[in-house]
């Protein structure tokens, strides 16, 4: 007989039989979300639904275009379900045209300065310490070796954009694109005083609206529309959807230049799975318990910057009107680093940052960003998070005094962590 061309169960058996080293990761990684309070702006909790639709025969169907224009065959059912996906991007967010095929946020902002500048052109963003993104223009990132980047901050006294300095940077420069939003900006945006920086240089405006997008959907954010000319997220963090991102706007004009920077400028074949689960996710976003969902975001997050800010820590920008935070560490005399290792040991889930201006190295850093949305998701409330703001005080404080070994203040936080949590279970 000839030799077997697929392993016993190729079609049937589940992973702890094919890979239990994998497996076993998975099955710890269930246990420590459980056990822990996620506070990482980035994350969130997807439904079981958006899960499904992730591990779906969909993640078996190869094409390359956009639906009615493929260059594959067989894609019958896989242009219903990226139909679906834009219709439900357009409805939720009020525009006309989106696509939905970016595999990250990053590579959504990547399409559009594609699609809207010349390399050696001039961008006009956030600077990456001030909250900006890698994608911006950070020096880093490849967007910085292809364009001019000119950079914004904020203003030393307040942490807030100075929007006559954004204005005046973009007469002097004529960018060819300017951009709002970033990774660790935790006040609303004026939009309208961007839309007047982009008028004054001649430049279109681009909003990365990553961290709010779920906010904006929700109806507790004002939109970036319509004064944006661009639109782009990430259908995680507080969309709740899977990692991926997509590109929305209005103008007829930029259809095809946008629709060709993602394919092909950037990308060959979308992972039709994850088309299929944003546009799960936006379905759900369109329900109005999603709106509720929205409120309870905005309102725990100011709950919690309240709360640090009455133990004396120093938030940049003062507080928050999104679901993340900034906190300013060195008034404590801490770093980002180790703050958030200790934190991590006592159940409690963020990151380092650097803040405005920050002078420490960038393995260090001198902030810690947290965020809400995942929390909310699992069911945290008010009352919740003030407790939560409490025990964080408590783990720095320790750090503080006992930089070397703060076990004690950890291992008690610990137990008040599985305590809060024990009543919001997830996926069972």
């Amino acid at each position: 007989m000839p030799p077997a061309l697929l392993s016993p169960g190729y079609f049937t058996a589940p992973v702890d039989q094919i890979d239990p080293v994998i497996a076993q990761a998975i099955a710890r990684e269930k246990t420590r979300t459980r056990d822990v309070i996620e506070l990482i702006a980035s994350e969130n909790i997807l439904s079981r639904a958006v899960r499904d639709v992730q591990g779906s025969i969909l993640t078996n169907k190869t094409v390359e275009g956009y639906p009615g224009k493929r260059y594959h065959a067989g894609a019958v059912n896989v242009d219903v379900v990226e139909s679906a996906a834009i219709e439900r991007a357009c409805q939720l967010f009020g525009c006309r045209f989106a696509n939905v095929q970016s595999h990250s946020g990053s590579q959504a902002n990547h399409a559009v300065l594609h699609a809207v500048a010349e390399p050696g052109e001039t961008i006009l963003s956030m600077n990456l310490n001030a909250g900006g993104h890698l994608s911006h223009g950070a020096s880093a990132n490849f967007s910085s070796k292809w364009f001019n980047i000119v950079s914004y901050g904020v203003r030393a006294e307040d942490g807030l954009i100075d929007y006559d300095e954004v204005i005046a940077l973009a007469r002097k420069h004529k960018p060819k694109l300017v951009i709002a939003g970033g990774s660790a900006y935790p006040r609303a945006l004026d939009f309208a005083a961007f839309r007047r920086a982009a008028d004054a240089g001649g430049a279109r405006l681009l909003v990365d609206m990553a961290h709010f997008a779920g906010l904006v959907a929700g109806g507790a954010h004002e939109s970036p529309f319509p004064h944006a000319d661009i639109v782009t997220t990430t259908t995680y963090k507080s969309l709740r959807g899977p990692r991926g991102a997509i590109i929305l706007w209005n103008d007829e004009a930029l259809r095809k230049r946008i629709n060709n920077a993602v394919f092909p400028g950037l990308q060959g074949t979308p992972s039709l799975q994850i088309v299929a689960a944003k546009a799960v996710a936006l379905g759900e976003a369109l329900r109005p318990e999603f709106a509720r969902y929205a409120q309870a975001v905005l309102s725990n997050a100011r709950t919690l910057a309240s709360c640090l800010r009455q133990h004396g820590f120093d938030l940049v920008g003062g507080g928050t009107d999104t679901p993340l935070m900034l906190v300013d560490l060195r008034a404590k005399g801490l770093t980002g680093a180790p703050a958030a290792q200790s934190l991590e040991r006592a159940g409690i889930i963020a990151n380092m940052n650097p803040i405005p201006s920050d002078t420490v190295d960038l393995k260090v850093m001198s902030g810690l960003r947290f965020g809400v949305s995942g929390a909310t998701t699992r069911g945290l409330d008010g009352a919740h998070f003030d407790r939560i703001g409490a025990l964080i005080a408590e783990v720095l404080e320790g750090l503080r005094q006992h930089p070397d070994d703060n076990r004690d203040v950890e291992d008690r936080v610990r137990a008040a962590v599985r305590e809060i949590v024990a009543p919001f279970p997830t996926y069972g």
